[in-house]
């Protein structure tokens, strides 16, 4: 089992910036490498990939609408995972989600939902006009 926790999420102005946090927390009996994804879902949609970067930290990867504007990055020794949103637009208000998934491959990723085995609880971001 693991644990996660979502953090940072609130309410900006266009153009502004956040920076979420996902804190995982395996249990004494997990053990594997940790793939860490944010998805998000806006009111009446679906829940869409967004972002997501491998155990080792070489491989990301980021929906269209976010590139150049999303930085996701880790810090394996805090089990942490960052989402540095810049430049923020009303289309990116949504509930973000942090989710984990294990493999044994340390660059090991996956953009799809359901290859996600634990999922945090979310946190809101609200962007206005």
């Amino acid at each position: 089992q693991v644990q996660v926790v979502e953090s940072g999420g609130g309410l900006v102005q266009a153009g502004e910036s956040l920076r979420l946090s996902c804190k995982y927390v395996p249990s004494g009996r997990s053990f594997g490498n940790y793939a860490v994804g944010w998805f998000r879902q806006a009111p009446g949609k679906e829940r869409e990939f967004v972002s997501v970067i491998s155990w080792n930290g070489f491989r990301k990867e980021y929906r269209d609408s976010v590139k150049g504007r999303f930085t996701i990055a880790r810090d394996n020794a805090k089990n942490t995972v960052y989402l540095e949103m810049n430049s923020l637009k009303p289309e990116d208000t949504a509930v973000y989600y942090c989710a984990v998934t294990v493999s044994a491959s340390s660059g090991y990723y996956t953009t799809a939902l359901l290859d996600y085995s634990y999922w945090g609880q979310g946190t809101q971001v609200t962007v206005s006009s």
